[in-house]
């Protein structure tokens, strides 16, 4: 019978949890731009409307 590979399914593990946490601040940093661009036109509208 094959013995179970610890560090193999371990790696896999780690290897996943990194990747997700990539991809976290990818959609954190690709969501920065899009939360600040509402908040520019509404200053700018501001002024004009007086």
């Amino acid at each position: 019978m094959a013995k179970p590979n610890y560090q193999f399914e371990k790696r896999q593990r780690e290897q996943a949890k990194k990747l997700k946490k990539v991809e976290k601040a990818q959609r954190k940093a690709n969501a920065a731009p899009t939360d600040a661009a509402p908040h520019e036109p509404a200053s700018q509208a501001e002024p004009t409307a007086s």
